[in-house]
């Protein structure tokens, strides 16, 4: 802390929107740079030689960190980082965290209430009431699926698949999962495959991170393996699903109903989903309570001052463990 604020003498860019609490916070502890989005264009003279440091929800392409070569730190906000190209910030030395953990409850309380949602049709059935029907035409009618008698497989067995996990067990439900590799010290039935998983269950939770490694994964193929029974739920990526035959499939009786949470271009959903009377659609809500995105905040904020301060990061990325300040 040098200034008679005890600001550092670091300039920190935040482009676009974002959360009011970490904008706070950065004002006070560095110099804030704002712009309106993550563009190379519209990065001035004096932007590009004084920002060492970004914090952003998403969107930091490989242009963007090659606009500021004084760049050391991409704090992303949110657990899910596939939008910034932490490949390239790696090989330029420029360390990339995001905010795990302190989601990770809230997003796996948000799967729970979406699947018993999806599965019970309570948000068409507290419509009925609010509409008057119960009063008009008597008892809303009796929810074709339930939770009982269900076998639910994970696909992304992460810190919130597992927190999933335990929430479901309490249910008395059967787990099973698929990630790239076993997750060791697990109890719950691996499958290598997500073909074979979705065989297996008739309940699929989608918690997998997005990019090109799970681009479209749930698609017609997976959905038949589910079958007329099953249940889709996403929490992770809208870019796992291939939307299309995600509604023909709910069209055609292919599996029973889905949750979804995310989409692949937010927030523009099809037109098809919209109209599917056997899907329940929330809009991106699963970490927004105001406690949750204040730790998220804080935390994005904290990787920042950890950085400038004492040279390291709190919470990095894989891509870039190994980057080190100054190196």
């Amino acid at each position: 802390m040098t200034s008679a604020e005890g600001k550092l003498p670091v300039a920190i860019l935040v482009p676009g929107d974002f959360n009011e609490h970490a904008v706070s916070r950065i004002d006070k502890a560095f110099k804030l740079v704002r712009i309106e989005r993550a563009d190379p264009g519209l990065v001035t003279e004096e932007t590009r030689t004084t920002v060492r440091g970004i914090a952003s929800y998403a969107g930091i392409n490989a242009a963007m960190i090659d606009a500021l070569p004084d760049l050391e730190i991409i704090a992303s906000f949110g657990v899910g980082y596939d939008s910034v190209d932490a490949n390239h910030a790696a090989k330029r030395g420029v360390m990339v965290t995001n905010t795990p953990d302190v989601l990770t409850e809230e997003v796996a309380d948000t799967a729970i209430g979406l699947l018993i949602n999806t599965v019970r049709e309570l948000y068409a059935a507290e419509k009925w009431l609010r509409d008057g029907d119960w009063v008009k035409k008597g008892n809303y009618r009796l929810s074709r699926l339930t939770l009982r008698g269900r076998s639910v497989g994970i696909f992304g067995m992460g810190r919130i698949g597992r927190a999933v996990a335990r929430r479901l067990e309490a249910f008395g439900l059967p787990i099973a999962y698929h990630n790239r590799r076993k997750v060791e010290g697990l109890a719950y039935d691996y499958h290598a495959t997500l073909k074979g998983l979705a065989e297996a269950v008739d309940t699929l939770i989608c918690i997998a991170p997005g990019g090109a490694s799970t681009e479209k994964a749930i698609n017609a193929e997976i959905l038949s393996a589910l079958g007329s029974n099953g249940v889709f739920v996403n929490i992770g990526r809208g870019s796992a699903v291939d939307e299309a035959a995600l509604a023909a499939a709910l069209k055609s009786g292919t599996i029973a109903a889905a949750g979804l949470d995310v989409f692949a271009d937010e927030p523009n959903v099809p037109r098809t989903l919209l109209d599917a009377a056997n899907a329940s659609l929330l809009p991106h809500v699963g970490s927004a309570s105001e406690h949750t995105r204040r730790a998220m905040a804080d935390l994005c904020v904290d990787n920042l001052v950890a950085w400038f301060t004492e040279r390291r990061p709190l919470t990095p990325v894989p891509e870039t463990i190994n980057v080190k300040a100054g190196g």
